[in-house]
């Protein structure tokens, strides 16, 4: 049987650290990743990508033979505490008993806008991490070239927006940039969101798409900046019913990013509209 080390004081207060601090993430180039099913599936999926594993009696006590097995292979260091102690690392409300500290994804983003067909979505200044979070497990479950995130949005890292995505963090490439002109240097084209541009159309209206296409949606509050909004090629709104004044950005995103990627291609007569994104 695998013999555990004790988690010390610094290896708790270092994932503290991780769970609270966008720079310590950034400057470890690791996040945690919390969950007795996301990390069972990543001890079996991936492996290599977990840095550190820390379980408790709680998490021990229901491990299956197989899965006791798969973690005993990590090649990351494995450490143990009481429940009380794995209680006070998370704020989750209900601790299972089992976290990782795992390598963040490096994604080649000019390696993905190199592919013939690009469909993602663009979040420009999204605040909650709630939001951030269901907008990548809603590309990943598309299967989207890819999320984009203004640098001023929520840091996909986070463990609330980690939560979010339900375990699709690692299978999806995800970019924050600083400036949007980013994707027609790509050849990218723009649609954008909105609820109160006079030349939006409908989103049923919409028959074809481009082939390298960004979907952009905008902050909670305040929407698309002027400058993406004048930046786009076509405006778009969602048709609602009667005394429903909007919908929530990740629910904006949903529809979008689904109707879209069911669409035929501007250029290939639709030979290509229903078929999987490379």
């Amino acid at each position: 049987m695998l013999q555990l080390a004790a988690l010390t004081r610094a290896g708790a207060s270092r994932i503290r650290q991780l769970l609270r601090d966008k720079k310590t993430r950034s400057t470890e180039g690791a996040f945690v990743l919390e969950g007795a099913k996301f990390c069972r599936d990543l001890i079996h999926q991936s492996p290599q990508s977990i840095l550190s594993l820390i379980v408790s009696p709680r998490f021990l006590s229901v491990e299956t033979e197989a899965d006791r097995r798969a973690r005993a292979k990590l090649p990351g260091s494995q450490f143990r505490c009481p429940d009380a102690d794995f209680d006070k690392l998370t704020d989750v409300e209900m601790p299972q008993g089992v976290l990782a500290i795992v390598r963040q994804p490096r994604w080649d983003e000019a390696h993905v806008f190199k592919r013939s067909r690009v469909l993602g979505l663009y979040g420009d200044r999204l605040q909650d991490p709630a939001n951030v979070g269901a907008i990548i497990r809603t590309a990943a479950a598309l299967n989207l070239s890819g999320v984009w995130l203004s640098a001023d949005s929520a840091d996909h890292f986070s463990p609330k927006v980690v939560r979010a995505t339900a375990g699709t963090i690692l299978s999806l490439p995800v970019f924050h940039i600083r400036d949007f002109l980013t994707f027609s240097s790509y050849g990218c084209e723009i649609y954008s969101a909105v609820l109160d541009s006079a030349d939006r159309v409908s989103i049923k209206s919409i028959r074809t798409i481009p082939s390298r296409l960004m979907i952009a949606v905008g902050n909670e509050g305040a929407g698309l900046t002027p400058d993406i909004v004048r930046a786009s090629r076509v405006r778009f709104s969602i048709p609602l019913a009667k005394g429903v004044e909007s919908l929530n950005v990740a629910a904006t995103a949903a529809i979008s990013a689904f109707y879209f990627s069911g669409l035929r291609l501007d250029s290939d007569g639709g030979s290509r509209g229903s078929r999987r994104l490379a």
